[in-house]
């Protein structure tokens, strides 16, 4: 894929570097081009020898080459970041003053800006008014991460990691278009990676999740306007999700609580964390010892209770709450403090057996949790966990099944928020 990735001043310019690399590895053809400003930060010979293309700021470089109009009309995605105030702004305007805002004009493929800025610019209402104007024309803005800033500052306008920014981005290039914003307004609360259950403070046990579906689902209901919160497991090495709110956890009781404070309040829940369905029926203050002795407790057998089933105990908990039939179809499940319906959304990691196929696994569990959708991975040995990719089927209580093919876990997020939109519509 032809790919423009346009880079304004700022410091964290330096993290394009990355963006550029990991473009690369994955086969793109990249075409950076950064404004006057950014080169204070990177130089011109970094850019192009991370790139492999030559590399100008100015319209009248290239002139035989007509370059301010052949580079963004032969673009297949159009990538700014960092995108600053000033570059959002001119972007918003139409300018046209400099290669960057050129090429943007003459782009006709997904355009996606990650703003990165200290917050009081991120928040004045010049620059939301110029990235309302950008939405409105199409234009993915994505909003920036919460956390440090130049200096000792600390808020929303932090740049995204470069593997967030290639996720995302190509995310939207799949799409060919730019994410809708169906879940402006939408209050989504979602669960994601392992839960470790402890057997004594140096031991755990737990699964091989890593996470990664869980806070994909999360930048992308951002991304399409949602007001995200995770309540994430073990996901300590990875970034937090943009645009989310995010809740640390450990156990699956601890993931239960917080779950539970929370799931009134959603208008969309996503179980999508791979709890521990059951944990040690003792947790030992003091190391135990391979054998046991008179001091000790053995390794050699460990029994254990079942944790509570957090999918399940949301269901019950809507029900409680629905006035009416508690039998009603999927068009009555709406909460007392709700107007439209509160949607149940649960993930079946499943490797089959000689009995049933993981679909076939998925549909039993579908029946026997109630929630109106259930994604089933199937997550045989080395398949999914911990992997960039993933594949599965998305399954609604109404009959419907749609496959989804194997792609990235941004690709197959973006794919149950379609299904998710498509539920609602049918249910209305």
């Amino acid at each position: 894929m032809k790919i423009v990735l346009g880079v304004s001043g700022g410091i964290a310019a330096f993290k394009s570097c990355h963006v550029v690399r990991l473009l690369k590895e994955q086969g793109h053809d990249v075409q950076v081009i950064p404004t006057a400003t950014s080169l204070e930060f990177i130089g011109r010979a970094t850019w192009e020898a991370l790139s492999g293309n030559s590399v100008s700021t100015s319209v009248f470089d290239g002139v035989p080459e007509v370059r301010h109009v052949s580079i963004g009309h032969t673009a297949e995605l159009f990538i700014v970041a960092p995108a600053t105030a000033d570059v959002i702004a001119r972007l918003a305007h139409g300018r046209a003053d400099d290669l960057l805002t050129a090429s943007a004009l003459m782009a006709r493929c997904p355009v996606v800006v990650f703003p990165t800025m200290h917050t009081e610019m991120w928040t004045h209402p010049a620059t939301q008014a110029n990235v309302a104007t950008l939405r409105q024309r199409g234009v993915t803005i994505v909003d920036p991460a919460h956390g440090r800033l130049t200096g000792p500052d600390s808020g929303p306008g932090r740049f995204a990691e470069p593997e967030q920014v290639v996720n995302l981005a190509l995310s939207v290039a799949r799409r060919q278009s730019q994410f809708p914003r169906d879940l402006e307004g939408r209050r989504v609360l979602i669960t994601a990676g392992g839960t470790h259950e402890n057997l004594d403070p140096v031991r755990f046990v737990g699964n091989r999740s890593s996470g990664k579906q869980g806070f994909a689902l999360a930048e992308v209901a951002a991304a399409r306007g949602a007001e995200v919160t995770v309540i994430a497991g073990a996901t300590h090495e990875l970034p937090t999700p943009l645009g989310s709110e995010v809740v640390r956890v450990e156990s699956a009781r601890d993931m239960y609580r917080e779950v539970e404070k929370r799931d009134e309040d959603a208008d969309i829940v996503v179980c999508a964390a791979a709890v521990a369905d059951y944990r040690p029926a003792e947790e030992k203050g003091w190391k135990m010892k391979k054998s046991a002795s008179a001091e000790s407790t053995s390794l050699t057998t460990l029994s254990m209770v079942e944790n509570p089933d957090i999918l399940k105990s949301v269901v019950s908990r809507r029900q409680e709450r629905t006035t009416g039939d508690d039998h009603a179809g999927p068009d009555k499940s709406s909460t007392p403090n709700s107007a439209t319906p509160t949607i149940i959304v649960g993930f079946a990691a499943e490797t089959g057996d000689p009995n049933h196929t993981p679909l076939e696994h998925a549909q039993l569990k579908l029946k026997d949790k109630g929630c109106e959708l259930l994604v089933c991975n199937d997550v045989g040995q080395g398949k999914v966990f911990g992997r960039n990719t993933n594949r599965g089927w998305v399954l609604s209580r109404d009959g419907e099944v749609t496959d989804i093919p194997s792609t990235s876990k941004f690709g197959l997020a973006d794919s149950m928020w379609d299904a998710v939109a498509n539920y609602e519509d049918r249910v209305r």
